[in-house]
This record gives C-alpha cells, structure tokens and sequence, in this order.
C-alpha cells in the first residue's frame, strides 16, 4: 500500500500548492491513502470548517493535529462530529475527538494515531511514551503515527521505541524538512520532520516580518502570510507491505508559485 503524508500545511498559500499538486500526484505515484497535518489550515494557527472541507476536495483523506488544533472555535466541533476523518494529539485529555482513527482502503484498515510531545512544548500533557504504549498494547497491521513535537531528540526517541509496533513514525511540528528518513531494523518507517506546505520565503510559512521582531527586539506581531509567492510542497511517500512493515520511505518535495 503506498501512504502519502504531507507536512504540515501553513495558511491559505499551502492550501493552494496542496489542491494544485495533489491530484496529479495522487495519479502518478499511484497514491492509496493521502494524511496530512491540517493544524495550521486557517491562517496558519488551527483550522476551520471551510479549510478542511478544501483539503478534502484535494484529496486529502484523513487530518492530523497538533497543539494548535483548536485554536479556531470550528475545530471544537468538527472534532467531535460522528464520522470525522480529523483526530487530534491522543495524549490531550481535554480536547473532544480522538487521537485514533482506522480507515479502510480497498478492505484494508489503517490505523492513524497522533501524539504531541512534551520537550520545549507543552510539559502539562501526558507522557507521549506512555500514551503510546497505552495505544499500541498490540501491533495492529497497518499503523502510521503523527509525532507532533518541537525536540527532534524526542522524535527520535520515538522512533526507536515504537520500532517494529508500527508501519511509520512521521515527525510534524517544526515545518523543517528533515533528512533522515530510514527504515529502522524491525520495519518501521522514521522521519524527523516531513516539512511543510507553505511559502517558501517567509519563516516556516510566516511572512518574515511579523516573526523577525520577535528575534530583534522581543516584541510579539500578529502573524500575517501573504496570499501568493513561491510556496513549497513537503511530504512523505511509504510503501507498506501486507503485514504492516515499510519496504520503502521517500521525500516527496516540489515548488511552486501559488
């Protein structure tokens, strides 16, 4: 089976590369399943009902979060709808939704689960190993998990725990394409990072000038991101044999004016 995870996508710019990109893609690489990191949808903090509903024109299939998921009130409720194909960080206790979800494609389930991480981030929730064990008492086929987690350390750390208890570790949070995706010894999937969609010259999706005072002078700007310019595309591409383990992992990057 061949699963496409797209990083997370920043703002009405990594929505326009993500619809213009994907349904080619989906095509030509023969794609059986499209996840993506859906936090930063609207004007790059959470998501609405409108963003979502466009990612889902695209072709995106199922939605994973972060800790700004719920940063628009909309979030709350598409959560919490019967059905929905978003989850949440399972390891947030207060948040409505699930951080586990498990979509058939062609009869074959699939298990996506999200996890937020607690170095630099958000030290109050759960311990995201302990949420993890707690999710994976037994290995379940095809399973691909959303690390959403600033310390590339703990990403990492990850990695090597769930080796072999799932199909992929796919890192998300810090926009940053990173490269050393592998196969661990026991058949798992790994990336640090899978990046972004998003425009390309502004700070991990944001327009520069509303994040370098932050850096010069310590003050703090709304974040603005422009509508148009070059934007790239960062994903991941998995091929996952019938018992749930990786044969391949690859960079899927592309560019593009939007």
């Amino acid at each position: 089976m061949k699963i496409l995870f797209i990083g997370d996508i920043v703002g009405k710019p990594g929505r326009a590369i993500v619809a213009q990109l994907l349904p080619a893609l989906r095509k030509e690489l023969k794609i059986d399943l499209v996840i993506a990191n859906v936090e930063n949808l609207a004007h790059g903090k959470g998501l609405t009902a409108k963003t979502w509903a466009e990612m889902e024109r695209a072709g995106v299939d199922v939605g994973t979060g972060g800790n700004h998921t719920v940063s628009k009130d909309d979030a709350r409720m598409l959560l919490a709808e019967p059905g929905t194909r978003l989850i949440r960080p399972a390891n947030y206790a207060d948040m409505p939704g699930s951080g586990d979800y498990t979509v058939a494609v062609a009869g074959t389930p699939v298990r996506i689960l999200n996890i937020v991480g607690q170095a630099f981030m958000d030290e109050g929730v759960v311990s995201p190993f302990k949420t993890a064990d707690e999710l994976l008492t037994a290995k379940s086929g095809i399973t691909i998990l959303d690390m959403h987690a600033e310390a590339t350390s703990e990403k990492v750390a990850m990695g090597w725990h769930l080796d072999g208890r799932v199909s992929a570790v796919i890192g998300t949070h810090t926009h940053v394409p990173t490269a050393d995706s592998r196969i661990l010894p026991n058949g798992t999937a790994y990336v640090t990072d899978a990046g972004m969609c998003g425009l390309r010259d502004g700070i991990i999706g944001v327009d520069r000038e509303a994040i370098m005072p932050r850096f010069l002078t310590g003050e703090k700007k709304t974040h603005a991101i422009a509508e148009h310019g070059s934007a790239v595309f960062n994903a991941i591409l998995l091929d996952i044999d019938e018992t749930g383990h990786a044969r391949t992992i690859s960079r899927i990057d592309r560019e593009v004016e939007v």
